[in-house]
């Protein structure tokens, strides 16, 4: 299960820095994530009910196994604060074999 296609990255963007760890963490023990990077300082700037936004946010890149995609995603949905919480799945083209093996086994 470490071939590159069966990895994927999904990207999702997070309010302040504690309840974005907490998110993060919590994917992580649930198993549905092998590891979270947390980007500080993303300023996003975006069309929401009709209205222009400018926000701070954390840009949460997350790595998983294909087949768990869907889990994650319904996970974050729980977890996060935002009417709308962005996730967008990227699949893995390529990359170290042995970090794609770690991925695979780190998720459950």
């Amino acid at each position: 299960m470490s071939e590159p296609d069966s990895i994927a990255v999904v990207l999702s963007t997070l309010p302040d820095d504690e309840r974005a760890a907490a998110i993060a963490r919590a994917l992580v023990d649930d198993g549905v994530a092998a590891c979270v990077n947390l980007v500080p300082g993303v300023r996003s700037i975006y069309r929401w009910e009709g209205a222009v936004a400018d926000d701070r946010e954390q840009l949460a890149i997350i790595k998983t196994r294909r087949d768990r995609v869907d889990a994650l995603v319904a996970r974050l949905r729980e977890l996060h604060p935002y009417q709308v919480p962005e996730a967008i799945v990227l699949p893995v083209a390529g990359g170290h074999a042995p970090y794609l093996a770690w991925v695979a086994q780190s998720v459950r």
